[in-house]
């Protein structure tokens, strides 16, 4: 086991706690390490691998079932056209396109609102105001 690593050091190097890797263990994400006799884990490089594509997907905010998929295509589809690799890609994109215009007109309903305030007592508060009436401050 040599070229192997226990959870801590197979934490550090891919950079998932040792609580994510078991919890990608019990999500079948990641396969059963190899034990030694005492029951310590041991991970191999083929695991570190997979565990940093499973958090660098988890950072560019897919959800562990894509991350599953595209897993899957790895493992039993590794000669496969990538379309489906792309279309999955492509999707995520226009989710975060979608997020990214709807916190932008939060932000400028925000603005709004925080530029209305000139300050004064809690009970005559523009910010207060919109937020009681429900209204959007861009209709004010």
């Amino acid at each position: 086991m040599s070229s192997s690593h226990r959870i801590g050091a197979a934490a550090r190097i891919s950079g998932c706690s040792a609580e994510s890797i078991r919890h990608y263990e019990k999500l079948q994400l990641l396969p059963a390490p190899a034990r030694s006799d005492n029951g310590y884990r041991y991970y191999s490089q083929q695991d570190i691998q997979r565990l940093r594509f499973i958090r660098r997907g988890r950072e560019l905010g897919l959800s562990l079932q894509t991350i599953r998929e595209l897993l899957t295509m790895v493992d039993q589809m590794p000669h496969s056209d990538c379309e489906p690799v792309n279309r999955i890609a492509r999707h995520h994109l226009e989710d975060i396109e979608q997020r990214i215009q709807a916190l932008e007109l939060l932000a400028r309903e925000l603005r709004s609102v925080v530029h209305q305030c000139k300050g004064g007592e809690v009970r005559d508060c523009k910010i207060i105001g919109a937020l009681s009436a429900g209204t959007n401050p861009l209709s004010m």
